[in-house]
Parts: C-alpha cells; structure tokens; sequence
C-alpha cells in the first residue's frame, strides 16, 4: 500500500480504502485471494488504524539492525537503523537523535512510521534513530540541554555537536547503500539536538529541519521572561526527570494526580516549596537546579543555544506551530539567530496554524474551536518539507520553497516571503478610558486599577485538565474578559481588514502596592456578534462575539531590567515594563474588532507570585502570599500601549 493510499484512506476514515481486501494490507506483496476478499465482505473485521497501515508499509519495505556506535570518548550511544530492502540504488540518511527512547527495541521490532512524516517512507530513505547519552540504552550521563563547548581541546570535550558528526562519520563509513548525504530533524528536544547538530556540522550533513527546537530554557518551555509554566515543567520532569540507573527500554511512570482539576490540584499545593516536598520529594534533580536558579544566572546562560549558532553549513528548514504552547520561541529565535550569523546558507522558516508537533501529529484543520479551512499539515508535509530534504539529499529540483512560508489565520491562507519578519510599519494602539483602544495617546492622566489576589488568581483556561491543553492558544477569552482582576481594551469594528506580520510588543506603565507583579498581555480577535455558527461545534459554543486568543506572554515584573539581576517594585510608583509577545501572521478581519486583556494571574498555567518581594520565589512561604491593588496608567506622560506591526494590503 501506498502512501497516497494511506492518505486516502484517512480523508476517507478508513471506510472504503483498506476494509475490502485487509491481507494486502498486513502483507502488502501479497494479493489476496477472492476467497477471502469475499469472507471479509460477509463478515468485515475492524478497518485497521492509519498506524497498522503505515506499520505494515514499514515491515514490508524495510529492514532493521541495532548498533552500539561509539564516540570520541569511547561512550557507546544505540542506534536503530532502518534500512530498505531494495538494493537497487542508493539512499541518503535521515537521522533523528532523541532522549525519548527510540524504541522499538529488537531487530524484529518495527516502529508505527519512519522518518518526519508519512511520504517519506515510501520516497526512500536510511532512517537512524539514536538513544542520546545517558538515556535509554546508550551509556553515558545525561545533561539536560547539554551546553555547548566552543573550544574542544581533546576528546574528553564532547558536547551534542561532536556526538553528532562522530554519529554521522560512523554512519556514512559502515551503511551499505548510503549515497554519502545525511538529512536531521526532531520535534521539541529531538528539534534541540537537531540544532544543535548542525554546529561545526560534518561534510555529509546536508540538510537539518529543528521543528518546535527549544533554544532557551528561561524564555520557552518552562519559563517565559521568568515567569514559571507550572503544569508544563511539574508534569514533565515528574516522569522525563526520574533518575535513571543503568539501561532501560521503558518510561519511567509519570506522576498521578489526585484529581482531574489541575486549577485545585496546584491551588491544593501551596507554594512551589511545598510541591516539591510533598510530591515530587526531592527525587527530580533537574527541578531543584531549577529551584536553585531562578534568575538567568550562568546555569540558564550556559544552556542557551542561540549563541552557538555559528559555522552552520547545511540548509535548515526551521519549523513552529504559531500556537505552541511549549516551544514558540525556540523555533523564531533559531531561524533568526542562523539568519544573523550565517550570512548566505539556505535557511528558511515555516509557521503553520498548530500546537506543538501539530504538523506531524494532527492534519492541522483545527484547534480547538477555530476551523483553519484545510488540511495544513498535509500541505507541509508533501508541498515543503518531503521537497526540501528530497532537493538536498536527492538532488530533486528545488521547487518554489519561499524563505519564509507562513500560515495566515483569520483568514486561513499560506503565505511566502523572501524574508521574516517582511517588511511592515508599526501602528500602536494605546490603552484608554471606557475600555478603549485608541489611535492616540490620551491627553490627561488616567489609569485603572484591579486588586490581584494570589489565593484566588485568574483561571487560565475554563477546562478542566492537569497540565496545559494546547487548545487554550485558540480558547475564547470571554470567561476571562468578565472577571474584575482582567482589565479589557478594545477597538471599535474595523472599517477594513488588519494584517500583522512579525513581533508585537506591549508597553506598560503600571503600579503596584506590592514589592513584585507579574504582567500577561493577550492579543485577541473578537468576531462580530452576528457570526454565524459552522457544523460541528462543541455545545455550548458560539462563535457570536468570541474573543479568539491570537497571542498571549506573561512578564515575571522584577525582570523588567535584567533577567539577571532583578529587583523589587517601589509601591505606589509607575514603572515601565516592557511584554515582547512574540511573532504572529493574523488578519483580523473587517468588522472584527482588536482587544488587549491584561493581567496578573494566570493559573495555573504560571505559578503565583507572592506579590511580596522575596529573593527566590521557590523558596516562598504561605505568609508572603498577598493581595495588592495593580494599575496601569494611560495618559501622554506615562502611555501603556501596544505595538502591532501592519502588513501592507
């Protein structure tokens, strides 16, 4: 069966394509006979999953061997390879190195897929799937986001880099049938060590894809401009950081929670102090470095790979799901720091409309409640990234691959660009009285106020769920809006469409009765109340009015003039703060209208601050958690605004 097939038989559901004549699907160079196609007919088994088909394709045409390949300090990291059985040519190496198992394991075990996306199995390739250091079966020690050696005096200085080119070199040398060119990519931390990997790259590494890459800990992942992503960092760690003594070939149980309500659960908690010792125990050795470091001291530094992304010679494909909830920075600051230090290599970007790995994971129709009008992820998957590493490994021609190939939502196109951000002029909308958005600054003084209460902090999303659901990117903000610890501005109907393209930047003046305060800023598209609804809606939705999140950051305020050195509030005194928002490629449509929400809490989604200044949140008690009366002031002297960069028609 063929890939085509396979997705055929998806946008069908798998009603007509596969049921007629199973056994050519368990055995694809088999035909079935009549006999059984006609007891199939009379009495039809379940249809199989697109898994049991991609799996059966895998088994049929390729084989597999296990290997310990060594490195320069002699640590042996296993590796899988996934060979095809046609010998009639030969086949460039896609390679993903991972910490999350390759397994797998045995020579007569077959993984569901191979290589980024369905069509590359039937194209042909050598896949290589590793076990990084210290984890699973390779030996070694684990360093999580292993920093980076600039300066390697001897073999004893390895880094993700050298266990990279010593994998390639081993490849290329002992792969029957390789052609000598060598692909890379990986989703989320594989998409780190594909990065990673193309530092001082070897000669054959021709092609790297980093998608969802994280590049720094502090800004994506599990902090953002310091504001500790609490769900996100506890549930991961309680499973990917339990230790680990000698080879393994199976995950670690995660931690259970008592309750499906992550909003009590954590509230439950208390402060981050007493989450870690009454769950996790002191057993996760990465949250307490965590813990220990809550400033971007040399531990974050050190582990930051934007700096590193020198001497990069292969092409690079960076890719990004414009709601990710995990890791939006990672893949829009790699491509631009390649771009910045790399003058003349093929290096290009894709933002689609998706949650983290939605390109690979999802057919990228929708999010939550918001159709975005076609299958995206198919389009990626056969139109951009099959092209680009069939152009580099393969010598297929280019195409019309733009530098930067980006999904328009709100109104739900692809776009290309010869460069990203392309060139935009900047429009600011600033803050105003009666919950205005305004074209200009108010003349008089002004501001407004909420009280942010840390006991009872603002939900940040209305489902019930223990970590953070990556639909809440597309979420409608209304249950938000009407909370009076969220203040709300917005501007009339737009007489004529708004396309923004590139960074956002919100601006504040604000003051606090407190010694700290965190700041989130959300940008969002409320549609018209006479929106019709489209088939297939949850109950209870209805797009009439729904405030659809577009962007959304949260600004831990003591950081507001070095993440390294921050410093306490002075109460009653305005101070700017300065929320980058990241990119966005969004139109908001005539008739719809902007808004900015901001607040102070975000739960549980960012872990409270106590709003009374202590050196190290990690290490605050009950007592120091308090109320405080926040404001944001609006008036020519001391203007909160927002900066919106416009796209020309």
């Amino acid at each position: 069966m063929s890939v085509a097939q396979i997705l055929r038989g998806l946008a069908l559901g798998w009603s007509a394509a596969l049921v007629a004549c199973r056994p050519s699907v368990v055995a694809p160079t088999v035909a079935p006979t009549a006999a059984v196609c006609v007891a199939e007919t009379l009495s039809p088994a379940p249809p199989p999953t697109p898994a049991d088909a991609l799996a059966a394709l895998v088994r049929a045409r390729y084989d597999k061997q296990e290997h310990r390949v060594r490195m320069r300090d002699g640590v042996e990291l296993f590796t899988a390879v996934y060979t095809p059985k046609d010998r009639s040519r030969s086949y460039p190496i896609l390679l993903r190195r991972t910490p999350y198992s390759c397994a797998p394991y045995g020579p007569d075990a077959f993984p569901h897929s191979l290589g980024p996306s369905a069509p590359f199995a039937e194209a042909g390739y050598i896949f290589v799937v590793q076990d990084v250091r210290g984890t699973f079966m390779s030996d070694g020690e684990f360093v999580n986001m292993r920093p980076h050696r600039p300066i390697k005096a001897g073999p004893a200085d390895i880094d993700e880099s050298t266990d990279t080119f010593d994998t390639i070199a081993w490849l290329v040398a002992n792969l029957p049938g390789n052609n000598g060119r060598v692909g890379m990519y990986g989703v989320s931390y594989p998409g780190f060590y594909a990065a990673a990997g193309m530092i001082d790259a070897h000669p054959a590494l021709r092609a790297v894809s980093p998608q969802a890459p994280i590049a720094d800990w502090f800004f994506d992942d599990f902090h953002h401009h310091g504001a500790f992503f609490l769900p996100h960092t506890f549930n991961f760690f309680a499973s990917f950081g339990q230790p680990r003594s000698g080879r393994v070939t199976a995950w670690n149980q995660g931690f259970r929670h008592p309750t499906p309500d992550g909003y009590q659960f954590f509230l439950d908690a208390g402060p981050l102090r007493e989450l870690e010792a009454r769950h996790l125990k002191g057993q996760i050795a990465f949250w307490r470095e965590a813990a220990r470091h809550p400033n971007y001291d040399e531990f974050w530094q050190s582990r930051a790979l934007l700096p590193h992304l020198k001497k990069v010679a292969p092409a690079v494909l960076t890719v990004g799901g414009w709601f990710d909830t995990e890791d939006l920075y990672g893949p829009l600051h790699i491509y631009a720091a390649i771009e910045r230090q790399n003058p003349g290599i093929a290096n290009a970007l894709v933002m689609g409309p998706w949650g983290h790995g939605g390109w690979t994971r999802t057919t990228g129709e929708r999010l939550g409640d918001i159709s975005f009008g076609s299958k995206t992820s198919e389009h990626y998957q056969q139109h951009i990234e099959l092209p680009f590493f069939e152009h580099h490994l393969k010598d297929a021609p280019a195409g019309d691959l733009a530098e930067a190939s980006v999904f328009e939502t709100g109104v739900n196109r692809w776009r290309g660009f010869s460069q990203w951000p392309p060139p935009t002029r900047p429009r600011t909308l600033y803050f105003g009285d009666g919950e205005a958005l305004l074209d200009a600054a108010p003349v008089g003084p002004g501001f407004d106020e909420f009280i942010s209460d840390p006991n009872k902090p603002v939900p940040a999303t209305q489902d019930i769920h223990t970590g953070m659901p990556k639909e809440y990117m597309t979420e409608d903000q209304r249950f938000a809006s009407r909370r009076p610890d969220v203040l709300v501005y917005q501007t009339p109907p737009l007489t004529e469409d708004l396309t923004l393209a590139g960074p956002l930047l919100a601006d504040l003046w604000v003051s606090t009765t407190a010694g700290d305060a965190d700041w989130i800023v959300k940008l969002i598209d409320v549609l018209p109340p006479d929106t019709p609804d489209p088939e297939g809606l949850r109950r209870g939705v209805h797009l009439g009015g729904y405030q659809m999140l577009v962007r959304s950051e949260a600004f831990r305020g003591r950081f507001r003039d070095s993440y390294s050195e921050p410093k306490p509030f002075t109460p009653g005194q305005p101070t700017q703060v300065r929320v980058p928002l990241q990119d966005v490629m969004h139109t908001f449509q005539k008739g719809h209208r902007v808004m900015v929400q901001v607040q102070s809490t975000w739960f549980p989604f960012v872990d409270r601050n106590p709003q009374r200044w202590v050196a190290n949140i990690f290490e605050a008690t009950e007592k120091d958690f308090q109320r405080a009366t926040h404001r944001v002031h609006r008036g020519r002297a001391r203007a909160s605004k927002i900066t919106l960069p416009v796209l020309a028609p």
